[in-house]
């Protein structure tokens, strides 16, 4: 691993600037264009770098399984300079972390960038980015929770399709593996629909999905994580939400604090602007058990019913351990009747 020099980090902090300047901008030519920027597709031998754009990792076998896991993909690794370096709950500074993300987009070697980790800290770096070098040379760039910030700026700034996936550190089932493979590699409009099997049991019981609102409806996928989704509301680097297919996952909430989040965005009018809506992994969410408590299905139905979009929950992705990879930005097709989702075109080239 090569870290920065410090002429590096003071290059990287005056490019952050120029980028805070570029992002105030009311009305920047990236993002008054509607051309959709698709990365080129992955293939065997091509080489991924892996970033730690959030959360500081504290295990070195945490990477040394990342880098195995894509080798198994057949691709070669990269690791950026700061990866293992440590700045208090950060691998390293805001400016510097950002400055790594732009080198990877830089490096001609590179055909596809993966977060090892989330945790905290991607949305510190939105401003010190440089949209325009990210433009000029798209690739793919993968990985979820906190990256939600991540994928979701790059591909408001950019137009440039982004993929809410696993991150290198995942677990990386057969299930999140193949597609991976079907999306980024053989460049598959996917239709997802979960898989229907009954093991031991009369019935499907896992992988289920349940609709909240009937309906069918199309547009581009945006979202992700929903605290990280709401902490940049109002900011320069929220998604455009109308007439997009908003896409929600979350992890170790209390109901209460998920009711306060999709008040945020009901009082932002993102629920009422959106064509839909899909829940994916609701994992852990719950309450402490007080008499009286409302259950998720009841705040996702007060919510999503004054909405009156089409809404389903029970979609593979976030925090679970079959992910499918969700590409934001792509025009997709859903079924709240059925718990489908229909990719109507390839997001890679």
């Amino acid at each position: 691993m090569i870290k920065l020099s410090r002429r590096e980090i003071l290059t990287a902090s005056i490019t952050g600037t120029a980028a805070i300047a570029m992002a105030c901008n009311s009305s920047p030519a990236l993002a008054q264009s509607k051309t959709v920027i698709k990365p080129e597709r992955l293939k065997a031998g091509d080489t991924i770098m892996i970033i730690s754009p959030a959360g500081v990792e504290y295990n070195k076998l945490r990477l040394q399984l990342s880098i195995e896991s894509l080798e198994a993909l057949g691709l070669k690794v990269k690791v950026s300079g700061y990866t293992l370096t440590r700045f208090g709950y950060f691998p390293a500074e805001d400016e510097i972390r950002a400055a790594e993300v732009n080198k990877a987009f830089a490096d001609n070697e590179v055909k596809a960038i993966i977060a090892l980790k989330g945790g905290w800290g991607a949305s510190r770096i939105l401003p010190f980015l440089d949209y325009d070098l990210i433009a000029a040379n798209p690739k793919i760039l993968l990985g979820y929770s906190d990256i939600t910030a991540l994928l979701n700026a790059i591909n408001l700034k950019t137009n440039l399709m982004t993929f809410h996936g696993p991150t290198a550190g995942s677990a990386w089932s057969r299930f999140s593996a193949q597609n991976v493979r079907e999306i980024l590699f053989d460049a598959k409009a996917q239709n997802m629909i979960n898989p229907q099997n009954k093991g031991e049991y009369l019935t499907v019981r896992k992988n289920r999905t349940q609709t909240i609102v009937a309906g069918v409806a199309e547009g581009q996928l945006v979202g992700g994580n929903l605290s990280v989704l709401t902490a940049v509301q109002g900011t320069p680097y929220f998604p455009k939400i109308k007439d997009k297919v908003l896409m929600i996952e979350e992890i170790g909430e209390n109901i209460y604090r998920v009711d306060r989040m999709l008040t945020q965005l009901a009082l932002g009018g993102h629920l009422d602007e959106c064509a839909g809506i899909v829940f994916g992994g609701m994992t852990d969410v719950g309450t402490d058990g007080g008499y009286g408590d409302f259950s998720l299905m009841d705040i996702l139905e007060q919510h999503c019913a004054r909405a009156a979009k089409p809404t389903f929950i029970g979609a593979m992705f976030g925090h679970i351990p079959e992910k499918r990879t969700m590409p934001i930005g792509c025009n997709v097709k859903i079924d709240a009747n059925n718990g489908t989702i229909t990719m109507l075109e390839s997001a890679v080239v």
